[in-house]
């Protein structure tokens, strides 16, 4: 599902947070193998689909001197996941060889009303592309079967799988042949361009319930598990292990630990219980002693408040 099978191990090489998360965001699956609407891996004609070893050669130099990636990504906010995923798309983009970007998240308006943004346009060796690029993290209802795309929802239950691929489908990506586009694609010279979209991420199911992809989902899709915090104390000596939240901005790659940062049992039991009892849903991972006082992610988990879904906290 992506031009780089044989670089599916390389971000555990990389030591700088920021370009595995580069990495990730390059050679992670999508969600799903089959879509309503056209598929498109950024890269697909791409030089580097045709030499991997020279993107691993890229990102291992990058690592070695991160500084022309963070220089990029701080020039425009990326607090927002999502954002920080468009602008890790967009530097890879315009350092592809075989790849012209011609525009990023290019305001589409209508009477000074914006009715949306194309978040890239690029020609490459098979034409013009409009590409939508979303990260997302769904985690399925319990009591369902998970087949049906309704059943997968966003951390805050406010997203809908069925509803994001609807509107990206429906709604982004025939944004770039619609009237309105057609005078500001013209002054790029662009007519026509082939929309397609990119949507990644992770698949967490209920800890304790078998579960069944989405349909037409991908099956080597990222997957973790997710439970109510009133199940903690089971789930944790069903499942043992050094446990510690995630920050949100460390979402994407696996995540590596330095020895000096990893939290101590007491500091886990302490944040635990001071967490308020309608907190936001926090991801958590398990970590294992790898080399050179690293710990490394062996499984994530979604710890939600006891009413999720149907109170959502915000």
């Amino acid at each position: 599902m992506t031009p780089f099978p044989s670089l599916i191990d390389l971000p555990s090489q990389l030591r700088q947070p920021v370009v595995r998360d580069l990495a990730w965001t390059l050679l992670s699956p999508p969600l799903l193998a089959q879509s309503p609407w056209p598929q498109r891996h950024p890269l697909r004609a791409s030089n580097w689909s045709r030499q991997p070893d020279a993107l691993a050669d890229w990102l291992l130099s990058l690592d070695a001197d991160s500084q022309a990636l963070q220089q990029w990504l701080s020039q425009h906010s990326v607090r927002r996941l999502g954002l920080y995923y468009e602008r890790l798309w967009q530097f890879a983009l315009h350092a592809a060889p075989g790849i012209t970007v011609l525009a990023a998240n290019l305001p589409i308006r209508q009477q000074g009303h914006t009715l949306g943004e194309l978040d890239m346009l690029l020609r490459d060796d098979e034409g013009v592309h409009h590409l939508e690029l979303a990260i997302k993290l769904y985690l399925g209802r319990a009591q369902c079967s998970g087949a049906d795309l309704t059943h997968w929802l966003g951390p805050g239950s406010r997203d809908r799988l069925d509803i994001k691929l609807a509107h990206m489908g429906q709604h982004q990506l025939p944004m770039s042949a619609g009237e309105q586009a057609k005078h500001r694609l013209a002054e790029l010279n662009i007519c026509q361009p082939q929309a397609a979209m990119w949507l990644a991420g992770y698949l967490f199911h209920p800890w304790q319930q078998a579960y069944a992809p989405p349909q037409g989902g991908n099956p080597g899709n990222l997957r973790g598990r997710w439970l109510h915090r009133a199940d903690w104390v089971y789930f944790v000596t069903q499942n043992p292990g050094h446990w510690q939240p995630l920050p949100r901005p460390a979402w994407l790659a696996s995540a590596q630990v330095e020895q000096e940062h990893l939290w101590s049992g007491a500091q886990f039991s302490q944040w635990l219980a001071a967490l308020p009892g309608d907190a936001n849903a926090q991801l958590l991972v398990r970590l294992i002693e790898g080399p050179q006082h690293q710990w490394l992610e062996a499984e994530r988990a979604f710890l939600v408040n006891d009413r999720w879904p149907t109170q959502p906290a915000d």
